[in-house]
This record gives C-alpha cells, sequence and structure tokens, in this order.
C-alpha cells in the first residue's frame, strides 16, 4: 500500500531519469532506507513514519535490512602518516583541479607521458560501500586521496596503496569531490577538507586526523542539495547550490511546485560562517496559477548551480553556470553564466544561453501535473565554465550544455558570445553533461546524447519498459579555443553484446599534454591522442574486483565525476546505476604496468 501511494506512480512507468522499479529491487534494504532517510528521495518520504520506512526497503529489497559492516582493521594505513609531509607534492585538488575548473594536468604534475598511458595497469581497487552507483570526483592532495560516498562517507586513503587513514560519517549522501585549503585560526594553520552532501550541509573536516572542524547547512529549503565540490580561494570557500525539486518534489501530485531558487555561497573556511549569499533567481517565489486538481503553483523558481564556481583571479570574480526553472514564469538568469564579484557576491553580469527553459519532471509523463507552461526544453547547465587564454590574448569562457552545443563567452565584455558549436542533438539526459577539459588550443568535449527505446516487459504494469539503446550516442570532439571549429570527432567503439548499455559519455573529461580521458556509460575508460582522437588505452571497468579495503566490489557505467591523473595514477569511480546503467561501487586506481 505504501509503494502504490508513494513509489508506483513514477518507478512502475519509468521514464528519463526514473529507475524502473526491477532496478529498486537490485538494492540492498539499507540502501534503500538511507535514501528514503537522507538521499533524493527524502522528500518522497516526507510523513512516513520509521517503521513505514522500513517497511518499504524491506518490500523493495525483498530481504532484512543488515547492518554496516566496518572496515577490516587490514583496510587501514599502518602508520598515521604526517599531515604536514602528506601535502607536499603534486595534486588533483578540486573538481577542476585548480580555481579555473580547466580540468588539464601538467606532464610533470600528471608523471605520466602519451608514450606512459598504453601502459596503464589496474594498480589496487578499494569498494566505496553498499551503493549501485559513484557520482563523485576523486580528489588527490599530495599523498592523499578523498572518496565520497553515496553511503554518507568520506574516505582519506593513501593515494598510492589504497590503504584508509580514516572515515567520516556524513549526514546525506556526497555527490561531488573535495576542495583542500589552508585555514587559519588557533592553535595555528592547518588544512581542511570541504565538501557538501546531498542534503545541503556544507562541510570542513581536518586533513590530517578527519575530524569535524565544522559544519553549515547552505540553505533552508527542504530539497537542497550540493551536487559538486566547491571552490577554495584566499580562506573563502565557494559552494553552488543545486535542489532535488525538479524532480522528487514535483513528482507528488500534491506538491505546490516550485519554491526552490540556486544560489552561491560564500563560507569563511575558518569558522563556516555565512560571508554573503546571491540567488540566482532574484525575486522570492509567489503564488502564480494553480494545477487542474486545484493545486497551487509557485514561480518563479530553479536555476540551480550543479557544478563547481569559477575563479577568476585577475578580475576577482566568481562565475557559474545554472540550470533551468522549475517553475513559470522563466527567468533571464536560468541556462545562464553568471558573474559575481568575489568579495561580495553582487552579480557583475550575466549571459543567458537558452531563453525559456521552465521545466520538471513531470513533464516527461502523460498526466503533466507539475509541468510549467514552457514545458522544457530542459537544455541546462551540468558543468562550469572553464576560464582560458586564447592565442589572440583574449580570454574566455568556455562550457558545454544538455542542449548540445559547446559555448565560448568574452570574461571581459559582459559574456559576449565569442562562437557556438552544435555537437549533438541534446535532451534531459544527452547533450554535454558533467565536465569539459582544455589545454592552450583546445576544448575537449564528451557527448552523451543518451538514447531509451521501447521494449516488450510482460511484468509491466503497461507491459512495456525502457531500456538503453546500444547504438546511439557518445562520441569525443576537439574543438579550437579561438574559432570553435572542430579538429577532430571520436566515435565510440559501441557496446558489442553487453545488456544495459550505451555508448554515451556523460562523465566529465580530463586531460594532459598529449592524452585525453574520457569514461562511458559502456564502462569503459578510455585514453585517446588530443592531436587526432585515436584510442591509445582502453579499459573496462565493467566486473568485480578484490578490494583493497576488504571483500568485493564492483565497476559499472562511467557517469558524473572524471578521471583525476597525478603523479604517475589514474583515478576514476566506476558503477552508475541510475538511468538503466550498469551498477558498481568501486574506485579504481592505476599505474604504469600496475606498480
Amino acid at each position: 500500500m505504501l509503494y502504490q501511494a508513494r513509489c508506483a506512480k513514477c518507478h512502475d512507468s519509468p521514464t528519463g531519469r526514473t529507475p524502473a522499479v526491477s532496478a529498486l529491487r537490485a538494492l540492498s534494504g539499507a540502501a534503500i532506507l538511507r535514501t528514503l532517510e537522507s538521499g533524493t528521495m527524502r522528500t518522497q518520504a516526507q510523513g512516513l513514519s520509521s517503521p513505514e520506512r522500513i517497511a518499504l526497503a524491506i518490500y523493495l529489497s525483498g530481504g532484512p535490512i543488515k547492518g554496516e559492516i566496518a572496515l577490516p582493521q587490514s583496510a587501514y594505513c599502518a602508520a598515521p602518516g604526517n599531515s604536514a609531509s602528506d601535502t607536499r607534492g603534486p595534486s588533483w585538488n578540486g573538481f577542476g583541479a585548480g580555481p579555473a575548473n580547466v580540468r588539464f594536468q601538467s606532464t610533470e604534475a600528471a608523471g605520466l607521458s602519451p608514450a606512459d598511458v598504453p601502459k596503464l595497469r589496474l594498480k589496487w581497487a578499494f569498494g566505496l560501500g553498499d551503493v549501485t552507483f559513484v557520482r563523485g570526483q576523486p580528489v588527490v592532495v599530495g599523498k592523499r586521496l578523498f572518496a565520497g560516498s553515496q553511503a554518507n562517507k568520506l574516505y582519506a586513503l593513501d593515494a598510492q596503496t589504497g590503504c584508509v587513514y580514516w572515515v567520516f560519517d556524513t549526514a546525506a549522501p556526497i555527490r561531488g569531490g573535495v576542495v583542500a585549503g589552508l585555514i587559519a585560526g588557533p592553535p595555528g594553520n592547518a588544512v581542511a577538507g570541504f565538501f557538501g552532501d546531498g542534503a545541503g550541509n556544507a562541510y570542513a573536516v581536518d586533513f590530517a586526523s578527519g575530524k569535524l572542524v565544522w559544519k553549515t547547512r547552505v540553505d533552508d529549503h527542504y530539497a537542497t542539495m550540493i551536487t559538486a565540490a566547491p571552490n577554495f580561494y584566499r580562506g573563502v570557500v565557494y559552494f553552488g547550490v543545486s535542489s532535488s525539486e525538479e524532480g522528487t518534489g514535483a513528482a507528488m501530485p500534491t506538491a505546490e511546485c516550485c519554491t526552490f531558487r540556486g544560489s552561491v555561497i560564500a563560507l569563511d573556511a575558518a569558522t563556516g560562517k555565512q560571508i554573503w549569499k546571491t540567488y540566482t533567481v532574484a525575486e522570492v517565489p509567489k503564488p502564480t496559477t494553480k494545477t487542474k486538481s486545484g493545486i497551487q503553483r509557485w514561480g518563479p523558481s530553479g536555476a540551480g548551480v550543479w557544478s563547481t564556481p569559477t575563479i577568476d583571479e585577475k578580475r576577482d570574480a566568481i562565475y557559474v553556470a545554472t540550470g533551468d526553472n522549475y517553475s513559470d514564469p522563466p527567468t533571464g538568469t536560468s541556462d545562464a553564466v553568471l558573474a559575481l564579484e568575489r568579495a561580495t557576491g553582487k552579480l557583475l553580469w550575466s549571459r543567458q544561453l537558452t531563453a525559456g527553459d521552465a521545466y520538471t519532471v513531470d513533464c516527461d509523463r502523460e498526466v503533466k501535473t507539475n509541468c510549467p507552461d514552457s514545458n522544457g526544453p530542459d537544455a541546462d547547465f551540468g558543468q562550469p565554465p572553464i576560464l582560458v587564454s586564447l592565442p589572440n590574448g583574449k580570454r574566455a569562457l568556455v562550457l558545454g550544455q544538455k542542449s548540445g552545443v559547446a559555448h565560448a563567452i568574452d570574461p571581459d565584455q559582459q559574456g559576449e558570445v565569442l562562437w557556438q558549436r552544435r555537437i549533438g542533438k541534446g535532451g534531459p539526459l544527452g547533450g554535454i553533461q558533467w565536465g569539459s577539459a582544455a589545454d592552450s588550443d583546445r576544448m575537449y568535449v564528451a557527448l552523451s546524447d543518451i538514447v531509451f527505446h521501447v521494449v516488450t516487459n510482460r511484468n509491466a504494469p503497461d507491459g512495456t519498459t525502457m531500456e538503453l539503446d546500444p547504438a546511439k550516442g557518445g562520441g569525443l570532439f576537439a574543438l579550437r579555443l579561438q574559432t570553435g571549429e572542430q579538429v577532430w570527432k571520436a566515435v565510440p567503439p559501441g557496446c558489442g553484446t553487453r545488456t544495459k548499455c550505451s555508448p554515451a559519455q556523460s562523465g566529465a573529461v580530463t586531460a594532459i599534454p598529449g592524452v585525453v580521458f574520457s569514461g562511458s556509460v559502456d564502462g569503459h575508460l578510455r585514453a585517446y591522442r588530443s592531436d587526432t582522437g585515436e584510442i591509445i588505452w582502453d579499459f573496462d571497468t565493467a566486473r568485480g574486483y578484490d578490494a583493497v579495503n576488504g571483500g568485493k566490489a564492483r565497476g559499472g557505467s562511467l557517469d558524473g565525476g572524471g578521471p583525476a591523473v597525478v603523479s604517475g595514477m589514474v583515478y576514476v569511480n566506476s558503477g552508475y546505476g541510475n538511468y538503466g546503467g550498469m551498477p558498481g561501487n568501486v574506485l579504481l586506481a592505476f599505474s604504469v604496468d600496475g606498480k
């Protein structure tokens, strides 16, 4: 009865982003309960008692809820490490490996040449808990690696061996990555790791011990999420704030949609206190129209910030890319790049790249209860602007959009459009998703354009279900930074005989001199020559592993955060059971010949 009342509308007839009930039944009871209590379904579970949530988890998983299995002592490092020396050396710090979010690592910092890449072999695998997907960005600072988990944990590992220094428990799943920075305060300066969770909590934890320094909730809205790593600059941590209201809130027929507004918040790194907060929608939502069933609608809303803010040291500015609106009326700051004054958060300029985009998941359903009249196209930005210098001496912000279009705009001329290049069809799960990369001459862009098709399923309520199309989507593109000219396109190799497969390339891209790394929903991590697009290394991550922290782990689809390349190692998360992909729960580390 609880399932029919709360869940069946979406999961019995899934579309787009919604997993089918068969995918839910593949989860453990503990994982489902965690999702209901602190994950993306916490909105749907509002008003349910603890016994009711437990009953739902048992019903869907088909078994009892087992307690958490502690890490064996053998998983921990023999020595605690030296916090001072552990921060020294090359790093991949934050989402974009620096304030400009370029996702490019020099040869010296990468510790790999193009000749080394074909020799990469698996060195170790780390299990990230009782989860079916891992969407965060591995982060390496000196000798330590930070890995967030949907199991409400942040792990600090030895970057070379994968042994555990400490584990920090969070209030909700970690969807993004970590950025480390120096904080000033008694008894002296110290290094902390800063990150957020899926319930809108921002954290600072001590680099050496994993002890909490501070915890701050960035917004009071019930659906608030932090989906990306923050950025750090001169003692201040900058978070982008998004929400789940576009999905879980809008999917409830009785919900008054929508009231969330995206924002950027600046927090003091030492204390977690708010310095400033700027909403991406200036106007406070107010009652607008009513649904056919008489439920009040609210607007304007939405324009969440799904990605890491970009820092411009020259202009002392912050740049963020925004999502779509959730309700009418659409605003001029959705699907846009906003420039904010770093010290105050004052809006300097905005450049909208798709107008009139108001969308919720209800727009994909036959009965569009909470779909705004604008009805999409859901072409928001999931990746940050990359700040680059052009060969002609000018600067640009380059970024890709779910519309399938890559853009370059001028940060020194109020976001004036320099060029635009369409590389795909785009769509709610298509187009350019989580992150591009750039070197001194080119922008490297991965294309999702994932496609689902209808297949017969006698067990489904309407006799059909949606499955991934193994023949459509994917591709990696090199575009000239100055002109947007396509230099090359690498066609995906395809799924072969693999089921539940798509060649879509949704995850963030990573570049080093001569090589570009891109993961795929088909489970493969591939390295491409940056001058031609030729594949020079290919590893199929979708298999089982003996984890260095004990037990078994499994790889699957690659999505969300991309590889981190540093000190002769390549790190990547594998497993993405959402949207028909292959589930998994593993962090993989590669080195030359696995040594």
